[in-house]
């Protein structure tokens, strides 16, 4: 299944190619890094360096120089097991600097890497592979938040959504992660713990960074838990016997490692009014959900913690979703959560770069909206004023509907992120 599904990030690698000297693919383990390597390797009939095999690896590390010379693009998948060969890049760059030179690919992200974020400024791209959108896997192409920056008013079409809440359970469950996709649940519960099993062992253990490294999987289940949530981090140290800073130096570890997105804090205008803390949302919804121990059948019943914990899940899942459709933008929007100290908040806000438009989202997990589920919207509209391009509410209900006369304020079924056609596609 995963095989067929198109990525809309081999795209934008293509163009990256031909603007930079190094271009890096960055993102969680088995995302599909290496096959969009392989596919990218294919266009350009070279070959991939794979430094997941130790013999390789060792003799990259040996002669790095050797393994970056020749004519480029040069493709390295998994650059971080030998970070010196960074080094032979900047060397190789220093005589040729043209667009092109090389493709690397890693499971680590290139800022927590010691000096090699200073190494190459200025002369590398980052575009992060996510686990895949729902629309990549239903095979639609999204629009919806480069609709909502350029005309908020048209994603509110009158057509009603059909997709139920056990439609939603089952996407938040299922995940992105494509090993996982087309395994049944209990497989697929298997494949989950090995994967974080592979995770904790590989990408954390390996450096000899962890002292207690009993305590990683337990901190890691905690911060699920706490999943679209201003993370606790005295809270998740307790529940795996780590000091507060202990527990934070490991979360780190994990949001290096792509199992956990810190979401920072959003604003400049109204920081003095708004919590600096970060937001915690696991990478992949089908990941926490297993960690949670939470099938379709638990987390859809109408237990009070099951609700909540959907709630939490469903606010995941819609920030990953928006995300994605982010990274494919032209120029990349900066994010944040926002949350004033008298408890109004917003759960994710988009920022344009070049002339600071700004989307705010709030995610509701029930199918009908209640007065207060706009006032953290109206709230930081308040604060920035004329910036905002739009306000959304997503919901689990089946109708849009435009809740000011602007039709900058809207309401949409969380199934518009991947069922909303581009104005060329038609409805």
């Amino acid at each position: 299944m995963a095989a067929l599904i198109e990525r809309r990030a081999e795209h934008i690698a293509l163009e990256r190619i031909r603007e930079i000297p190094v271009l890096l693919v960055q993102g969680p383990r088995t995302v599909g890094k290496s096959t969009l390597l392989r596919a990218l390797a294919q266009r350009h009939h070279a070959r991939v360096v794979d430094l997941d095999d130790l013999a390789v690896r060792d003799a990259a590390a040996e002669d790095p120089a050797l393994f970056v010379s020749g004519p480029g693009p040069v493709f390295i998948d998994e650059y971080q097991h030998v970070p010196v060969l960074l080094d032979a890049i900047k060397a190789e760059l220093n005589r040729d600097g043209s667009s092109g030179r090389f493709v690397i690919a890693g499971s680590t992200r290139f800022a927590a890497l010691p000096l090699v974020s200073q190494s190459l400024t200025g002369r590398l791209h980052r575009v992060e592979l996510h686990p895949f959108s729902q629309g990549e896997i239903d095979a639609e192409r999204e629009f919806l938040v480069e609709t909502l920056f350029e005309d908020p008013a048209s994603a509110a079409s009158p057509d009603t959504s059909a997709t139920t809440r056990d439609d939603y359970v089952r996407r938040v469950v299922r995940g992105g992660l494509p090993l996982a996709l087309a395994r049944s649940d209990a497989a697929r519960g298997r494949w989950f713990d090995d994967y974080v099993a592979l995770c904790l062992e590989r990408d954390l253990l390996e450096p000899g960074r962890v002292r207690q490294p009993s305590a990683l999987a337990p901190l890691l289940r905690r911060v699920a838990a706490q999943t679209a949530q201003v993370l606790n981090m005295s809270r998740a140290g307790d529940a795996a016997g780590l000091a507060a800073a202990t527990a934070a130096d490991y979360v780190r570890l994990f949001e290096a490692s792509f199992l956990v997105r810190l979401l920072s804090a959003w604003g400049r205008t109204s920081r003095a009014a708004s919590t600096a803390r970060p937001k915690a949302h696991m990478i992949d919804t089908g990941l926490a959900a297993r960690l949670l121990r939470l099938p379709s059948a638990r987390l859809g019943s109408l237990d009070p913690a099951a609700l909540q914990q959907f709630g939490h899940l469903l606010e995941t899942s819609v920030v990953g979703e928006v995300l994605k459709q982010a990274s494919w933008l032209e120029h990349l929007p900066s994010v944040g959560h926002w949350r004033s100290r008298d408890g109004a908040e917003v759960d994710l806000v988009l920022e344009n770069r070049d002339d600071g438009a700004i989307v705010g989202i709030e995610v509701k997990a029930g199918s009908r909206l209640r007065p207060g589920d706009r006032r953290g919207l109206e709230r930081l509209r308040t604060l920035v004023g004329d910036r905002f391009a739009a306000d959304v509410i997503f919901h689990t209900g089946p109708r849009c509907a435009r809740l000011d006369d602007t039709g900058t304020l809207i309401a949409l079924p969380v199934d518009r992120l991947w069922t909303h056609a581009a104005p060329d596609q038609g409805p």
